[in-house]
C-alpha cells in the first residue's frame, strides 16, 4: 500500500503518553488544513487514556461526550482521568481534555468483563460491497475540478482511513437526498492485535461523515463557505469484537434537523453482516451569509 507513514502517525498519536496520577498527554494533526482539532482524535485519545486505567479484563461498551471548545492543532492535548467507579462488573470513567487550562472536551465511559446473555440485532442493510466501489482518494481525483478548494487540495494524498462511500454522488455534489448514507471503511494497512488499538481508531473514525448526513436533504455541503458547522455532542456503543483493518459498513442516517442542529445516527457492521457498534451526534448546522 501507499499509505507507508499515514497510519503509523495515526497510531502513534492515539497512543497518550502517561504523565503519572492517571493524566496523560496528547498530540495532534491538522488533517483538514484549518488549524482546529479534529473531533475524532480527541475522541480516539480521550478513551485511551481512560482505558488505560482499567483492568485489562474489562473493555469499553459505552461513551457519551461533549465539545466544548474548538481545539488548537499547534498546543498539546493534557487528559485528566477520575476513576469514578469500579464495581464488581462494570467500571466508570471520566475524561477532561483540556489546553491552556481550559477543558475542550468531556466524556464519560463505561467498561465491562466479557459476559454471556441473550443475543439479537437489527440486520445489515443490503449495499454494494467494498470492492466495487472507488475510495475517497480515487473520486477526489475524478472529481477533482468540480470540488471546492478546501476539498481539491486533498487530491492525490494518503489517508490513514480508507472510505468507500456507497453513494458517491451524494458525497460530491450537493442536492436534495433522503438523509441517508452508507459508507464502508477501514484501516489503510494492517494493525497489531491490541483490541484498545482498534476500539480507540473506531471511535476516531465514527466522526467522518455523521453530522455531514443531516445535510443531505438541503443541498448543503460542509466545504459551503455559507455553513457554520460543529460536534455538540457524540456517543458510542461497543456491542461485539472487531478489527479496524477488515472491511466494516457504516450506515448512517439523520431522523431530525431543527433548531440550526443535526441528528444523526449509525449502525456499524462488519463485512459478515454483525452489528458491531452503534453510534449518535447532534451538532451546529448553522447557515449564515456567504
Amino acid at each position: 500500500m501507499d499509505n507507508q507513514n499515514v497510519l503509523p502517525d495515526l497510531i502513534e498519536q492515539l497512543q497518550v503518553e502517561s504523565l503519572g496520577n492517571d493524566v496523560f498527554n496528547g498530540i495532534s494533526t491538522d488533517i483538514f488544513g484549518t488549524g482546529r482539532i479534529f473531533g475524532g482524535q480527541v475522541l480516539g485519545q480521550s478513551l485511551m487514556a481512560a482505558s488505560l486505567t482499567v483492568s485489562p479484563g474489562r473493555a469499553v461498551h459505552s461513551l457519551h461526550s461533549y465539545f466544548l471548545r474548538p481545539g488548537d492543532t499547534s498546543k498539546p492535548i493534557r487528559f485528566e482521568v477520575e476513576r469514578t467507579r469500579d464495581g464488581g462488573s462494570f467500571s466508570a470513567r471520566r475524561v477532561i481534555a483540556s489546553q491552556l487550562d481550559q477543558p475542550i472536551f468531556i466524556m464519560s465511559s463505561s467498561f465491562q468483563g466479557e459476559e454471556p446473555g441473550f443475543q439479537h440485532q437489527t440486520p445489515a442493510p443490503v449495499v454494494a460491497p467494498p470492492d466495487s466501489l472507488k475510495n475517497e482518494k480515487q473520486l477526489i481525483a475524478d472529481f477533482e475540478h468540480k470540488l471546492p478548494k478546501r476539498l481539491a487540495s486533498l487530491v492525490g494524498r494518503d489517508f490513514a482511513i480508507e472510505m468507500r462511500p456507497v453513494e458517491p454522488a451524494q458525497m460530491l455534489k450537493p442536492g436534495n437526498y433522503d438523509p441517508k448514507a452508507h459508507i464502508w471503511f477501514r484501516a489503510a494497512d494492517k494493525l497489531p492485535d491490541n483490541p484498545l488499538l482498534h476500539r480507540a481508531m473506531l471511535a476516531y473514525t465514527s466522526d467522518f461523515y455523521l453530522l455531514f448526513t443531516s445535510l443531505l436533504p438541503h443541498n448543503q455541503t460542509p466545504f459551503s463557505k455559507s455553513m457554520q458547522m460543529a460536534t455538540i455532542d457524540h456517543a458510542i456503543w461497543f456491542h461485539r469484537p472487531f478489527r479496524m483493518d477488515e472491511w466494516l459498513l457504516y450506515s448512517l442516517e439523520s431522523p431530525s434537523a431543527s433548531n440550526a442542529r443535526g441528528f444523526c445516527r449509525a449502525h456499524v457492521y462488519s463485512s459478515q453482516g454483525d452489528l458491531i457498534a452503534s453510534t449518535t451526534q447532534e451538532g451546529l448546522i448553522r447557515k449564515i451569509q456567504e
